[in-house]
C-alpha cells in the first residue's frame, strides 16, 4: 500500500477509536523558505506534512524555486534531518497536466508536445520518490473563449496519464504511489456536482479498460466554495462530495485553502487533505518588509552602511515579470498596472513574489538585508521562518493534526 493510503488509513482508524476527524495539510513548496519553515512547524507541532508543488515551482527545468524533482526530495531529507523531524511527509505533484505550467500555455504548445513533458515530469517524479502524483488535464488552451473542456475529454487523458505514470513506475519496479485527480478550477469542469458524477464514472470505466482496476485516486479536488480570492469553505457543498466519494475510497481534496476563515470545518466535514501556497509567500513578504523597516532604523543610526531596498527589488522584479497578469481579474485587464487600485497591486506582488524568489537581484538584496541584520545582533532569516511557521501553525490546530505522530507507525 502506498504511504498516502496508510496515512488515511490510520487516520480513519482513530476517527473510529476516538471521534476525532483530521484533514491532512498540504504546503505549496513555493520557496526554499517554506520549505525549511514546513519542517520545523511539522516538528514542533509533532505532526505529519504534504507538499504539494508545481510543475511551475519544481521541475525537471527546476521551475522558479530552481530545483529539480531529485534535488527536492534530497532537499526535503535534508531540511527533515536538520531539525530531526522523524515523522512522515508526504512529497506530491500539484496540477500536473498540459499547459498548466506557464511556459506551455504562453508558447501555445500542442497537444502532443505539452502531453510529452507533462508525462517526462512525471516519470522525472516517480524516480525521484515521489509519493503522489496530482493528474490535472482540465485545461485546453484550444478550447474556444467561453467554452469549457468536454469532461469526456478531461477524463480520457486522465487515463492517458495513469497509464503512462503506472507502466512506467511498474517496469522500473518502483514503489507503489497515489493519484489525486480533478480540479476546482471553473476551466476544468468540475465545478458542478452533476459534472463531477460523471467524471467519476468516467474514470472508472477508463481505467477498467486499460486494466487498471486497482489504480484509483485517494483524493478528487472537489469545488467547495474557495478559490484565490475567495476565503469561505462551504460546509454543506463539501460534506456533499465527502458523500459521494467515500462510497469509492477516495476523499475530497480542498485547493486554495489560503486564508480561509473556517478551517476548523475542513475535518468536521471529511475533507481528506487541503493545500495552502500563496498564503506562506505574502508570510514570506511581510516578514521581509518587517526586517527592512528594522534595517532602515538601524540605517538612520549610522549602524549600517549600504541599504538592502528590499521591498523596491521586490516590487520592481514582479512588475517586470509580467507574471502579475496571470492573476488579473476580468475588469483589469487593460489597466496598466500603476492604475490598479493599491490594495490590489499590493495584492498581485505579494502574491507574485513566489515567482522571483530565486532571482539574482532578489537574492542580492535579501543577503544584504540578513548580513546588515545579522551584525547588528538580529537574526534575520529566523524572524522570517517564524513569521511563515506561525502562519501554518493554526493549520495543524485547525486540522487536527497536532501530536498525530505519536499514533503513525
Amino acid at each position: 500500500m502506498a504511504k498516502t493510503e496508510k496515512i488515511l488509513g490510520r487516520i480513519e482508524e482513530l476517527k473510529s477509536q476516538t471521534g476525532v476527524p483530521r484533514t491532512l495539510f498540504a504546503v505549496c513548496p513555493n520557496s526554499l523558505s517554506v520549505i525549511k519553515a514546513s519542517f520545523r512547524a511539522a516538528k514542533r507541532n509533532n505532526a505529519p506534512i504534504k507538499f504539494a508543488a508545481t510543475l511551475n515551482q519544481i521541475d525537471s527545468d527546476k521551475g522558479y524555486v530552481g530545483i529539480t524533482q531529485k534535488e527536492f526530495t534530497k532537499m526535503l531529507a535534508d531540511e527533515a534531518r536538520s531539525v530531526n523531524f522523524n515523522g512522515p511527509y508526504i512529497v506530491a505533484i500539484d496540477h500536473g497536466g498540459p499547459w498548466l505550467k506557464d511556459k506551455q500555455s504562453q508558447e501555445r504548445w500542442g497537444l502532443e508536445r505539452a502531453m510529452a513533458e507533462v508525462k517526462k515530469s512525471f516519470e522525472d517524479a516517480i524516480e525521484a520518490g515521489y509519493d503522489l502524483i496530482h493528474v490535472d488535464p482540465t485545461v485546453d488552451i484550444f478550447v474556444p473563449a467561453g467554452e469549457i473542456i468536454d469532461i469526456r475529454v478531461v477524463a480520457q487523458r486522465t487515463v492517458e496519464l495513469i497509464k503512462h505514470s503506472e507502466n512506467f513506475r511498474r517496469s522500473h519496479n518502483y514503489p507503489a504511489i497515489s493519484y489525486e485527480v480533478g480540479t476546482e478550477e471553473v476551466h476544468g469542469g468540475l465545478a458542478d456536482e452533476d459534472t463531477f458524477d460523471t467524471f467519476i464514472a468516467l474514470l472508472k470505466n477508463g481505467l477498467e479498460k486499460e486494466g487498471l482496476s486497482d489504480v484509483w485516486p485517494c483524493f478528487i479536488v472537489g469545488k467547495v466554495g474557495t478559490d484565490l480570492h475567495t476565503t469561505t469553505f462551504d460546509k454543506e457543498v463539501a460534506a456533499s462530495l465527502t458523500k459521494k466519494v467515500r462510497k469509492f475510497g477516495s476523499y475530497i481534496k480542498g485547493h486554495y485553502t489560503d486564508g480561509v476563515v473556517n478551517p476548523e470545518d475542513y475535518p468536521l466535514c471529511g475533507i481528506g487533505a487541503a493545500n495552502v501556497g500563496p498564503e506562506f509567500t505574502m508570510s514570506e513578504y511581510d516578514a521581509l518588509i518587517e526586517l527592512e523597516q528594522m534595517e532602515k532604523g538601524l540605517y538612520e543610526k549610522d549602524q549600517i552602511a549600504i541599504l538592502s531596498n528590499m521591498k523596491h527589488t521586490l516590487w520592481n522584479l514582479v512588475t517586470v515579470s509580467n507574471r502579475w497578469k496571470k492573476w488579473l481579474q476580468p475588469d483589469e485587464m487593460n489597466i496598466p498596472f500603476e492604475n490598479i487600485s493599491t490594495g490590489r497591486k499590493e495584492w498581485l506582488i505579494k502574491t507574485g513574489c513566489r515567482y522571483i524568489w530565486q532571482h539574482p537581484e532578489a537574492l542580492v538584496a535579501r543577503y544584504r538585508l540578513y548580513e546588515n541584520l545579522n551584525r547588528n545582533g538580529i537574526d534575520a532569516e529566523e524572524v522570517v521562518l517564524s513569521r511563515i511557521e506561525r502562519d501554518m501553525d493554526k493549520y495543524f490546530y485547525a486540522f487536527n493534526l497536532v501530536n498525530l505522530n505519536n499514533y503513525l507507525s
